[in-house]
This record gives structure tokens, sequence and C-alpha cells, in this order.
């Protein structure tokens, strides 16, 4: 990471792939912080958070997108924080105010998010002070209708979310619940390489040096999922377990697989792509090519994460 490169009190906390990373600025009229990763990391989010500020308060919270990875501990952050302002993207402005649980993907997906409130709504095409520095906001759809970056211009900063890792991007989940969203994430892409950035601050991995290699990955990674969606339907029926694994680190198969089969959100994939798959055939299938891909591990009993 070449923090030079960063505006003075910006400070990024890498979190791998159950939260989200967060980045806090400091050197400002407000502390701010973008995303706040998951509910089971919270009181972590909020740790780093103080080994920052100590006893200055945590004036703004921005979410670049609802999805619980990133929104998870928006909730302990309220807690902690109880004048914190909370700006969230507009689209599900609605279902946060009346708490649905169901329009949020938390209980389809089968994942945890505590009930949070907003103060207002970020505005695509317009700018904000993130620490001393002036920010645009777009929006990023694709992975997330809603999703929104965030681009610094002087310093040419990207806050890219899951629109764009080093070696890829989010899920498409639109894509899976029938919508065609495949062009909308090329159309973000485009929008990342318009704006050139130098440097990119991912939802998940490492801070990375921008270049056009990474934008040509990414889009030789759509085009893949464009020709086959049913690829990219098995990659997210493997990444939704993966995150499970992320969050329980062991557990036995078979609680594993009652799980599965009881989450919603893994059940429609199954119903539009793998219907002619007995149930039991597609969890092994999948688990065990989490197995093959190094980031699981199973015996007779027990499945663990790696």
């Amino acid at each position: 990471m070449n923090s030079l490169n960063f505006p003075a009190g910006m400070h990024v906390f890498e979190r791998g792939w159950l939260s989200s990373n967060n980045i806090l600025f400091t050197n400002g009229d407000q502390t701010l912080l973008v995303d706040s990763g998951y509910d089971a990391h919270s009181s972590q989010t909020v740790t780093l958070v103080e080994s920052v500020l100590g006893q200055q308060p945590l004036d703004i919270l921005v979410n670049t997108h609802l999805h619980s990875d990133h929104c998870g501990g928006n909730s302990a952050l309220q807690d902690r924080y109880p004048n914190l302002q909370t700006l969230i993207p507009p689209g599900q402005a609605a279902h946060v105010d009346s708490w649905d649980p169901i329009a949020l993907t938390y209980q389809p997906t089968g994942q945890n998010c505590r009930q949070f409130s907003f103060t207002s709504t970020l505005k695509p095409g317009t700018e904000m002070n993130f620490g001393s520095s002036s920010w645009q906001i777009h929006s990023a759809p694709g992975h997330d209708p809603n999703s929104l970056i965030f681009f610094e211009p002087l310093k040419r900063l990207l806050i890219s979310a899951d629109a764009l890792w080093e070696n890829g991007f989010g899920v498409v989940f639109p894509e899976l619940e029938g919508e065609r969203a495949f062009d909308e994430v090329g159309a973000t892409l485009d929008l990342i390489g318009q704006l050139d950035p130098l440097m990119v601050i991912p939802g998940h991995g490492s801070v990375f040096n921008y270049s056009a290699g990474v934008l040509e990955t990414a889009r030789r990674r759509l085009d893949s999922f464009v020709g086959n969606p049913i690829k990219h339907a098995r990659h997210a029926s493997k990444v939704l377990l993966k995150f499970k694994l992320l969050e329980t680190q062991h557990q036995s198969f078979d609680e594993f697989a009652i799980w599965a089969t009881e989450t919603p959100y893994l059940m429609q994939i199954r119903q539009r792509f793998f219907a002619s798959i007995p149930m039991d055939v597609w969890i092994e299938q999948l688990c065990d090519e989490l197995c093959k891909a190094g980031v699981a591990t199973r015996d007779d009993v027990y499945i663990d994460n790696l």
C-alpha cells in the first residue's frame, strides 16, 4: 500500500472477506467511516475505529451498498456513537426505514444484520467531503443495483466497493434473480476506466495500483459469465457457502447442508439453474469444489474453513 498517495488522516482497515474493508477519515471538520463490516465482526469494527479516534466521536457513517458484509456493523456503531449520522444509497431507503430483512436480502441469504437507522441518503452525481477532501459520488450498479463508488479526483483515489477488485468483482446478484445486470457491470467498468484512478481501495482485499490490466482482467471475467451464466450461478452458490464457512469456521457437514437447504436464496439459484441435480448431490458437488480450490476442508463429520 502506497500510503503517501492517501489524503492526510485517511486510514484503511483491511478486513478480509467476511467483513468488508473500512476507510476512516479523521482530517476534517467531521470524522467519517466508509462501510462497517459484518455483524459477527461488529465489536472489532468498533475497536478499530476507537483505536484511531480515541475519545473523539465518529460523526458520519457512509455505506457503499447494503449487503450484510458492508453494513452489518452499522447498529453497533450507532450504539457506540449516539449522534452518528448514517448515509445510505437511496434505492433501499424505504426497506431500511420499515426494516424489511427479506427485501434487504439478509433473511433469504441466511446472513445476519442487526436493524439500523439512517439519517439521509447519498446522491449520485454530487460531491461530499470525506475528511478534508472532496469525493465524487457515482452510481455503480451491477453487483448490487444500488451500489455506489467514491472518487477523489486530485489524488485519483477510488473507493470501489465490490464493483472492482484487483482480480475481478463481486457476484452479480441481480442476474441470479432474473434481472439483466451483466451490462450494468460493463457500464460500471467503463465508468472506472473513464475515471482512470491511480489507486483503488476495494471492498475486499488489499489496496492496489490501478492499471489497464486490472480492468482487462475484470472484463475477461465478465465475458466468461456472459457466455456461461451457469458458471456465474455456480460461482455465486459457492460464494454464499464460503461466506457461511467464514462465519462458522467449523461445523458438522450435516448441519451445514441443512443450513444450505433452508437458505431461500441458495434454493432460488438451484431452482433457476440446477433443478435437474438432486439437492444432496448439488451441495456435495459445491463443497467438494470448495475443498479442491483449497478454501475449505472436510472429513467424515465436519467441514472447516481454510
